[in-house]
């Protein structure tokens, strides 16, 4: 409330060395406001400097300015509580006045990022730098986001999905993927065969879900959005029929597989086939797939 009613007379411009070199990543922020924040990689150093203006010409009386590199987990349902998983502190400034502006150089050397940053419906992982001046009244922060992307080794086995799925005398197909697991820009390749057809199809569609899991029972929220769906098949198919599948995973908003991240969260990828005959039952089928991030060339 204090910084409320004694507006902070103190300008603080956080900058990045060769943030703008960088690629940049848009993130919502409140109010339908976008922040854009430079992608940083696990190992990657942050340096930069801190710029502290004072307003107006007068003093400011300080108890120290600090910065930190923070990573924080936030979820939703918990807010007011921010479980920071990284905490790296510099002392920039010891207890004293400044009457002029000062430039600070900060550095954070080849820090461990162990996660991915991610912004979901009920939980965001984010990384940002904080400058605190210290004082009497009320301290003045200052943060400023940056983004992180994590590569995984591609997977050393990477088996083909075969599954069937049948309604006994009245359906049998079989279907296959090609993969297991694909990265980001891959493209899904898979058959769909027809052994025994002897209810009315209508049409078939191929969806792709994310499933975002927040908490621990019993206090555990679920969440699936469709991120893409399509017809795969119009009309009624004829057995020993094959109908081929092909879906570019590029142009989605995805991101990588995420299991039990900190023990906080996690997010899953299924394909979910969905056959819909003449009286509009739906019978469906749901495959988890694990997609993951490959260097960008």
């Amino acid at each position: 409330m204090a910084a409320y009613f004694f507006a902070s007379p103190i300008d603080v411009e956080v900058k990045l060395d060769g943030e703008d070199e960088r690629k940049q990543v848009d993130m919502k922020a409140e109010k339908e406001r976008v922040i854009t924040s430079p992608v940083y990689y696990d190992g990657d150093s942050l340096a930069g400097q801190v710029t502290v203006r004072v307003r107006d010409g007068k003093k400011l009386a300080h108890d120290g300015i600090k910065v930190e590199f923070v990573g924080s987990i936030e979820l939703f349902y918990d807010r007011g509580h921010h479980h920071e998983f990284l905490s790296l502190s510099q002392e920039l400034a010891a207890p004293g006045e400044m009457r002029q502006a000062q430039t600070f150089d900060f550095l954070f050397k080849n820090v461990e990022k162990q996660f991915e940053s991610y912004q979901g419906i009920n939980v965001k992982l984010r990384y940002f730098i904080r400058v605190t001046i210290s004082r009497r009244m009320a301290d003045v922060t200052k943060e400023k986001d940056v983004w992180v992307h994590s590569y995984r080794m591609p997977p050393d086995s990477n088996n083909s999905i075969k599954m069937e799925v049948g309604i006994e005398d009245c359906l049998h197909i079989e279907f296959e993927y090609n993969k297991s697991k694909y990265h980001l820009k891959d493209v899904i390749v898979g058959k769909i065969y027809f052994l025994l057809v002897r209810i009315k199809i209508k049409h078939m569609e191929l969806s792709i879900i994310r499933r975002e899991t927040t908490g621990s029972p019993p206090n555990q929220y679920n969440e699936s959005e469709t991120i893409t769906k399509f017809e795969i098949m119009d009309g009624a198919p004829v057995r020993g029929e094959t109908i081929p599948i092909r879906l570019f995973l590029g142009g989605f908003d995805l991101t990588p597989t995420f299991r039990e991240v900190n023990k906080k969260f996690s997010v899953r990828y299924y394909l979910n086939l969905v056959l819909i005959d003449e009286e509009n039952r739906r019978y469906f089928k749901q495959q988890e797939i694990t997609i993951f991030r490959i260097p960008e060339n």
